[in-house]
């Protein structure tokens, strides 16, 4: 029994020892917390105690930035006070200083209105003298009207009568005089303008100065291929003229064929053609058509670059293909010798210029200049003028009333409804007869001479005439005794609208009337 016993015991001690171990560690557990309480009261005191410090810093930084923050208030309000005080003390100076101008204005108009007064007071007296006066010349008027009457015989009636004829006339011919002197005046300004304005549009173009003719010369490395362009019995050449519609002259000039025909543009196709053939050496009818039909176009193609190039330069788009086809035709067309291309591009640039300096519509005037001759590339294959022509085609595919009154105006026949159409018959017609632009015949340039001559002295008082300057200026000598200075400018107005009616001339002419009175005595 020893054994349990035993065992209980050491049982009962364990139990013992775990009470008194846990015992221990309860109060070693309390002591601690013990210890952790205070530790942390401590630390909440500390935090609270530097909390209220800082506080206390803050309150009396708050305190020091109101105080700064107020007194800078006060100053600036201060010296907001002082510049106010200031402009109300300026403000009150000057008005007085203006109350005082006006008190010496009103004093000057006082006086001003006292001396008026006393300048109608004196208008009154001698308004009434003048009334007094008019009735005294009044009266000693009828007096001596009716004296004038007895003397002369005649009624007062017939006197005014006679004095009014007088008067007309001497007033017609101050009239005369006047209206001489102010057309002189007008003309002369009207020129001076006139030529600054053109001179201005000459100085922007350097046009080159051309002469087409209606042969061309085709040059041969031998003499020995005239025959072979004539053929075997002359077929080449026969074959060769009827397919180019041009005449293939060959005679004794060296190294030479003459290509003749009034078509240019045929010209110029046979040229090339010929120029192929010779070049290839395989001359035959067959490669003959082959060749023309080729250089017909090349031809085509030419011109209507020629015309889109010359578009290109002036500015001007939207251009109909059709019209630019016919405006490429001109590439090869003359007029009096001159390129009629290169005239409606000059056209163009003369009234463009003139147009800017007088501030029209440049680009309408151009457009205007370049097309007024279209027609010109139609008339070899439609029967009608080259107005005619040139308005239906233009017409056709919508141009403007600028151009299509253009292209009729510059030959008269309508009037000229927008300003830039004057532009372009004045271009027209310095192009035309700027020096070395076209060439005329001698016997039409010769009867042109002697209508203008026939057409001055055909005026009573006429004494005899000449055309100057190459028929530019028409010199008209009157007889004095029979035509006065005031019928001088009647008689240069009526011939100069005379030749306007009947004759067709480039450019315009001038025309001079002279009255010439000489007194001659000899010394013995």
């Amino acid at each position: 029994m020893e054994p349990p016993l035993a065992f209980a015991s050491a049982a009962a001690a364990a139990v013992l020892a775990g009470v008194a171990g846990y015992l221990a560690r309860s109060v070693i557990e309390k002591s601690r917390r013990a210890r952790d309480r205070t530790s942390a009261q401590d630390e909440a005191s500390r935090i609270l105690a530097r909390a209220e410090d800082e506080a206390a810093s803050l309150k009396k930084g708050q305190v020091l930035e109101g105080k700064e923050e107020a007194f800078r208030l006060r100053e600036a309000w201060e010296k907001e006070e002082s510049r106010r005080r200031d402009d109300a003390q300026t403000l009150e100076r000057r008005l007085a200083e203006r109350s005082q101008s006006l008190e010496l204005e009103s004093g000057k108009l006082d006086a001003r209105a006292a001396e008026q007064e006393s300048r109608f007071s004196e208008l009154d007296a001698q308004r009434a003298e003048l009334a007094q006066r008019l009735e005294d010349v009044e009266e000693q008027a009828r007096s001596t009207r009716v004296r004038l009457e007895g003397l002369a015989g005649l009624s007062a009636q017939e006197a005014k009568q006679l004095l009014i004829e007088s008067l007309e006339s001497e007033a017609r011919a101050d009239a005369a005089n006047a209206l001489r002197e102010i057309k002189e005046e007008a003309q002369r300004s009207a020129d001076r303008e006139a030529k600054n304005i053109i001179t201005q549009a000459i100085q922007r173009m350097a046009a080159d100065q051309t002469a087409e003719m209606t042969v061309s010369v085709v040059h041969l490395p031998s003499d020995e291929m005239k025959g072979r362009i004539i053929g075997r019995e002359g077929r080449n050449i026969r074959s060769f003229e009827q397919a180019t519609g041009i005449d293939v002259i060959i005679d004794d000039t060296p190294e030479a064929v003459v290509l003749s025909g009034f078509d240019p543009v045929r010209r110029e196709v046979a040229r090339i053609a010929l120029e192929r053939l010779i070049e290839d050496g395989r001359i035959h009818p067959g490669r003959i058509e082959e060749i023309v039909e080729k250089s017909r176009k090349e031809v085509e193609v030419a011109m209507r670059e020629a015309a889109e190039e010359a578009l290109y330069e002036l500015g001007i788009h939207d251009v109909h293909p059709e019209i630019v086809g016919a405006l490429g035709r001109l590439r090869f067309r003359t007029s009096y010798g001159q390129n009629q291309l290169r005239h409606c591009k000059e056209v163009a640039i003369l009234a463009g210029s003139m147009a800017a300096e007088m501030g029209l519509n440049a680009q309408e005037a151009k457009r205007a200049g370049i097309l007024h001759d279209v027609g010109k590339g139609l008339t070899h294959d439609h029967e009608g003028t080259h107005v005619e022509l040139g308005y239906r085609l233009c017409k056709k595919h919508n141009e403007s009333k600028v151009v299509l009154n253009a292209i009729k105006a510059h030959h008269d026949e309508e009037p000229h409804f927008f300003p830039e159409t004057f532009l372009v018959t004045a271009a027209d017609a310095i192009s035309g007869s700027r020096p070395g632009a076209r060439r005329e015949m001698f016997e039409g340039y010769v009867k042109r001479l002697e209508k203008l001559e026939e057409i001055a002295m055909e005026h009573p008082g006429v004494e005899r005439c000449f055309a100057i300057q190459a028929g530019r200026e028409l010199r008209v000598m009157v007889e004095p005794e029979k035509v006065s200075d005031v019928e001088m400018a009647q008689i240069s107005e009526a011939v100069a609208r005379r030749i306007e009616g009947e004759l067709q001339y480039p450019g315009q002419i001038k025309v001079v009337v002279v009255r010439e009175t000489r007194s001659v005595d000899f010394a013995r």
